[in-house]
């Protein structure tokens, strides 16, 4: 029987994983899908003292805490460009603003460091450093810009990436027949067909980042699976469109299954073939990169 004809009987950051036996799909550690009801950062001056709902909201469901919240205020905050290139960033001024401590402030900005968005020198202090040295390809940078003014240039960039990254894993994981990936793949397409039938967008966008995520990583590629975090943050930011599969349809489960049989065949032709018409069923990746020919 097919993948696609038992499948007619989520994630953030589900890169990290591991595998789960098929009997206990019931205890798949979900997290929380992040918020769709976003609202402008708010300019420096009018940030609150409670680092603000937006950031609360998002940062919370990751269970960050304080730490974890300002970095996500101060990430949105300069990726909006609230915070311009070369805005100085006075740790006790911070502190200030939002009612948190100096630890908390020197470790939130080591952060931000660390994702290319600030900068801390001797006699210069910490500033904001443009877009040309933010680390682009960091989950939380991609999902800020997401949600941010550059949003149109963040899911084209991200829908080219995925063309490049994709068809090329789906190939290389048709060699690595290992029963318990193929069958958590399968697993997968079965959830997203029953979620798909029951209205759950939710889960079908979970199921489809471990279905995406875990292909990536058994391609059998480390440079590629390195690569697996930017494919699930490109299908956990919500507000648009970032690839076909990232809505309930019956296309784009066809295709996830046609994938799958693809890989349990040991097909890799046929498996890099599904996964480029799977990500040219929206319109908007079609105008992104053309349909492959037919021969």
């Amino acid at each position: 029987m097919s993948t696609l004809a038992h499948t007619m009987m989520n994630a953030a950051r589900s890169a990290d994983s591991g595998l789960a036996n098929p009997g206990e799909l019931d205890r798949y550690p979900y997290a929380e899908a992040p918020a769709v009801d976003r609202v402008g950062i708010p300019a420096w001056e009018g940030a609150d003292s409670e680092l603000g709902r937006v950031g609360r909201r998002a940062a919370g469901s990751r269970g960050r805490g304080l730490h974890g919240q300002l970095v996500q205020q101060l990430g949105q905050m300069i990726v909006s460009g609230d915070l311009g290139a070369d805005r100085p960033l006075v740790p006790e001024e911070i502190g200030q603003r939002f009612e948190v401590s100096r630890t908390v402030v020197r470790e939130s900005l080591r952060v931000l460091e660390a994702k290319g968005l600030v900068s801390a020198r001797p006699n210069v202090g910490t500033r904001v450093r443009p877009v040309s040295d933010w680390n682009l390809l960091d989950p939380d940078i991609i999902e800020w810009r997401a949600f941010g003014p550059q949003r149109d240039d963040q899911r084209r960039e991200l829908s080219e990436l995925r063309w490049t990254i994709e068809p090329l894993a789906a190939r290389l994981a048709a060699g690595h027949g290992r029963e318990d990936v193929q069958q958590r793949l399968s697993d997968m397409v079965g959830i997203m067909g029953h979620a798909m039938g029951q209205g759950d967008a939710l889960t079908f966008a979970r199921a489809d980042a471990e279905f995406h995520s875990l292909l990536i990583q058994v391609a059998g590629n480390r440079m590629l699976e390195h690569l697996s975090g930017i494919v699930s943050a490109a299908l956990q930011v919500s507000g648009g469109p970032v690839a076909g599969c990232d809505r309930p349809t019956e296309a784009s489960l066809a295709q996830h299954a046609r994938i799958a049989d693809a890989l349990a065949a040991g097909d890799g032709g046929a498996a890099e073939t599904a996964m480029r018409q799977l990500l040219t069923v929206h319109p908007e990746v079609e105008r992104v990169v053309p349909a492959p020919r037919e021969h």
